[in-house]
């Protein structure tokens, strides 16, 4: 059985009056990882920055 399995296992007899606790829980670690992810986003934003603001780039979008 995998780990996932098993918390799949778990909530299936976890008692009903915990079910909205541990969704709050599981929505804290979904923010968590999601902002684990922001210092690469921003990292890239640096880099492509180089790209973007060329002459070319804003000829190329000024008619949207």
């Amino acid at each position: 059985m995998t780990t996932k399995d098993a918390i799949i296992h778990a909530v299936d007899d976890l008692p009903l009056e915990y079910l909205d606790e541990l969704a709050d829980y599981l929505q804290s670690l979904k923010l968590r990882a999601a902002h684990q992810n922001i210092p690469t986003a921003l990292a890239s934003e640096k880099v492509l920055a180089k790209d973007w603001l060329r002459p070319e780039e804003d000829d190329a979008w000024r008619d949207l």
